[in-house]
């Protein structure tokens, strides 16, 4: 999975899932530009891990839940980077509460963080890929909560699908410019969003259900991520891949079956 000559943007790169990707690319040769918001205190160190590995990286802070922000992100991206070849669109936010309870402005917010921005991000790049002579990867991470329907989830779970659909949809008008157009979806993945949701326990718990026996790890979802940025995905576009351990399946297991005879 040769990347090299190739730029990627990265969103929410900070940390967890957004800087797994942003590290596995750059393992892979890509040269990076990474995005956090205002306040996250780990863009420059994701940066510097970037560096150690021998590529180049620009980090850039942006609100990417707004769409004069990712229009000032991508300015500022293609001035130090001619050509952007990678979008990997991780943003996200989420608030739990019972359906009946839900607030209004909460399903707003995390339907505008989730999904809207997807769209504002990777409309931008893909217009600059056409003006650059088509051609480009374009990968967005969505979760099992798509297919999942998990209580007091209800605008994440909604947000997640709509995304998936979203992002088929462009796969579909994108083809003839031959960018690429996927989605990852990762199941319970050790982030330090999720430690700050559960404890210790409940979280070795979790891991200890998932049929592979763990939990995810944010380098498999990179490893994912760098499968279909390069060139050995070539054929593959408008697909959603799981990356969850089983962990959709886990209900689906039986016991140990005696055989006769």
């Amino acid at each position: 999975m040769n990347l090299l000559n190739k730029t990627a943007l990265v969103t929410g790169a900070g940390y967890g899932i957004g800087k797994g990707c942003a590290l596995a690319l750059a393992n892979c040769g890509a040269d990076l530009i990474i995005n956090d918001h205002h306040e996250s205190p780990n863009l420059q160190s994701t940066s510097n891990e970037i560096m150690t590995r021998g590529r180049k990286c620009t980090s850039i802070a942006a609100n990417a839940f707004v769409q004069s922000e990712c229009q000032m992100l991508v300015q500022k991206a293609l001035a130090t980077a001619p050509q952007i070849d990678i979008l990997v669109s991780n943003p996200a936010t989420n608030v739990q509460a019972p359906y009946l309870k839900y607030d209004a402005a909460d399903f707003e917010a995390v339907l505008q963080g989730t999904l809207t921005s997807g769209f504002y991000m990777s409309q931008l790049i893909a217009q600059h890929m056409i003006e650059c002579g088509g051609g480009g990867k374009i990968v967005f991470i969505s979760s099992v909560h798509a297919e999942m329907p998990y209580a007091n989830n209800v605008a994440y779970n909604a947000a997640k699908a709509g995304l998936n659909h979203m992002a088929r949809t462009i796969a579909t008008e994108m083809a003839v410019h031959r960018i690429n157009v996927n989605v990852i979806e990762p199941g319970w993945i050790e982030t330090p969003g999720n430690r700050q949701m559960y404890d210790e326990e409940t979280l070795k718990q979790i891991g200890a259900e998932v049929p592979w026996g763990r939990l995810g790890l944010p380098e498999d979802i990179g490893k994912a991520a760098a499968f279909l940025c390069s060139e050995d995905a070539d054929y593959v576009t408008g697909t959603v891949l799981r990356v969850d351990g089983g962990s959709t399946l886990k209900h689906c297991r039986q016991g140990p079956v005696e055989l006769k005879g």
